[in-house]
């Protein structure tokens, strides 16, 4: 096996077997002082910005399994909403934040049409909490979402994400169209903004922090 770097980027390469297969950039590799891991997921029903949000808030390049979406969709794929999506995940997207020097979040979303959740056990083993994604146009989406991590019994914050045309509720009109506990966390962001997304990713963190301590 011969490690190489191929283009002065630092990102090294491995050739096996003849077969050149392409490493990772230099600014996508693990810091050296990383102690600790956190697996997150970003869960959500179809178009309500999972995939936006992975690629908003991640310091790393994203890994992304967006596929164009086709006529096998029609009458199967609620897209209300999201009339103007032309690709959808098929499998999960990926993302990297650094909390501080040790602690970095692996960023897992999910994909939102109900035929592909069945995916979803795999993507939730480990997993420390969940941002759950909602759109106001459309929150029936959001129940079994919801249904699911709860059965699983997986910690979950609501992030509201406010699309232009969406309506706008109060905080606990809200939580009781989602008959959600008084102590699950609920906050506004905007998917496209890094600020926005990893504010959000906080607010999970203090959360699963406040519950380690009720715990303890």
């Amino acid at each position: 096996m011969d490690y190489r770097s191929s283009d002065g980027t630092g990102a090294m390469d491995t050739a096996v077997g003849g077969v050149h297969i392409p490493g990772p950039r230099a600014e996508d590799r693990m810091p050296e002082t990383v102690t600790s891991a956190v697996k997150i997921v970003i869960v959500g029903g179809f178009g309500v910005g999972k995939t936006t949000m992975v690629g908003s808030v991640s310091e790393i390049r994203p890994l992304t399994t967006e596929e164009t979406m086709t006529q096998a969709g029609i009458g199967v794929d609620d897209n209300y909403g999201s009339e103007t999506k032309t690709a959808t995940t098929v499998a999960m997207d990926f993302g990297r934040i650094s909390v501080t020097d040790e602690l970095v979040l692996y960023l897992f979303g999910t994909p939102g049409q109900e035929r592909f959740w069945f995916l979803w056990n795999g993507l939730f083993e480990g997993a420390l909490g969940a941002v759950v994604l909602i759109d106001t146009r459309r929150l029936e989406v959001s129940f079994d979402v919801i249904g699911r991590l709860e059965e699983r019994g997986v910690p979950f914050v609501i992030a509201n994400n406010a699309f232009p045309d969406g309506p706008s509720y109060p905080t606990d009109e809200l939580r009781n169209a989602l008959d959600l506990d008084a102590h699950v966390p609920i906050i506004e962001c905007d998917a496209r903004r890094r600020a926005s997304s990893r504010d959000v990713l906080l607010t999970l963190m203090r959360y699963l922090h406040e519950m380690a301590l009720r715990r303890a």
